[in-house]
């Protein structure tokens, strides 16, 4: 199933409904756009709470704390 969406003068698009229900994003959701051969691709960002606990299955302490790091230097 394919969605067309438009693109605002800046650069802005709606996700429908059906596809942030899916992938549970939210407003304030990061997202990363990942530059492929077939096109754009939008993932939800993994945030350290999903890598915490339950979620370490998908990385590494040295990981975990590389994304704490970098999540202080942009608060600060």
């Amino acid at each position: 199933m394919t969605d067309e969406v438009v693109v605002t003068r800046k650069g802005q698009i709606t996700i429908p409904i059906r596809l942030r229900k899916k992938y549970g994003i939210k407003g304030g959701t990061r997202l990363e756009v990942v530059d492929s051969s077939s096109g754009m691709i939008l993932k939800p960002k993994l945030s350290t709470i999903d890598l915490a606990g339950s979620g370490s299955k998908y990385s590494t302490p040295r990981e975990m704390k590389r994304l704490l790091d970098r999540q202080r230097e942009d608060v600060a």
